[in-house]
């Protein structure tokens, strides 16, 4: 008959078990990172703290406050800038008319030239 010792049993047995070992860890770890760091920041929930409704409704009503006052003084500007060319004699009312429209030539024609100067250096580098 065969003649088979203890030692090789063992042996024999201990390899079968090695290698159903190192086939089992690649089926059960799919990511080896996630199973050694945890999980990545962006995968982690943000909490979201509420605020309470009374803190709520008074930033509103700040804000409403904020928009009222910038609408003021938008109109105060307003009104006071034809104030300044009200008080002024007809001649000094004509020339700054005047200088108001050559300055929103000059600068209509300066957006103009900004403009067709990056749309050209967009097509150059493009």
């Amino acid at each position: 008959m065969i003649n088979i010792s203890a030692g090789k049993i063992f042996l024999f047995l201990f390899l079968l078990t090695v290698a159903a070992t190192t086939c089992n860890a690649q089926l059960f770890h799919k990511n080896p990172e996630k199973e050694l760091f945890g999980r990545t920041i962006r995968n982690k929930k943000q909490v979201k703290a509420k605020e309470p409704k009374s803190v709520l409704r008074a930033k509103k009503k700040q804000e409403r406050n904020d928009r009222k006052l910038q609408k003021n003084y938008e109109k105060s500007v307003r009104q006071s800038q034809k104030r300044t060319i009200e008080i002024q004699t007809p001649e000094v009312q004509a020339r700054m008319k005047q200088n108001k429209k050559d300055y929103k030539a000059r600068d209509k024609e300066k957006k103009k030239k900004v403009k067709s100067g990056t749309r050209k250096a967009g097509k150059k580098y493009k």
